[in-house]
């Protein structure tokens, strides 16, 4: 099962980024994963955040495959401990034979067409985080997965 990140605009913070980098690379033991990234909107201080949404979102339908299973990085999606999010994936690497594609929109969240194209919606937490954020909590999150699955030392109860 080939996994994707899909991210709306780059990652800004450096910091940020060279620890996304390391969890990356230390997933890639695990799984075949890659980041996507849609470059981020131009002129978009002219766009309301509906507009601004839309315009994301065909991008992202855009980058989708036929048969992908796509899941939303959405505040209103099922939340799972790390230890059930490791199933979940092991139930995916077991049933899909298509790409694995979770994303993470914008700043303002997804289009219409986006939550119709889904699968399905995840949350990682009742709170809230920045967009720059999420995406370190979720590869990190992802690295923890495949930890549990392998028996590593890394995560523990």
């Amino acid at each position: 099962m080939k996994t994707t990140l899909l991210l709306v605009g780059k990652t800004v913070d450096k910091h940020l980024m060279a620890l996304m980098e390391d969890y990356v690379e230390r997933t890639k033991h695990y799984l075949s994963f890659e980041v996507e990234v849609i470059p981020d909107l131009k002129n978009n201080k002219n766009l309301s955040e509906e507009q601004q949404k839309e315009k994301e979102g065909e991008l992202i339908l855009k980058a989708l495959q036929p048969g992908d299973h796509v899941v939303l990085l959405d505040e209103g999606g099922k939340e799972m401990r790390s230890v059930e999010f490791s199933q979940y994936l092991r139930h995916k690497m077991n049933t899909l034979s298509k790409r694995l594609v979770f994303v993470i929109g914008g700043p303002y969240g997804f289009s219409q067409k986006v939550y119709q194209a889904a699968t399905e919606k995840m949350s990682l937490s009742r709170m809230t985080f920045s967009h720059q954020m999420v995406r370190l909590i979720f590869v990190e999150q992802l690295y923890r997965g495949m930890s549990i699955l392998a028996g590593s030392p890394y995560h523990h109860e």
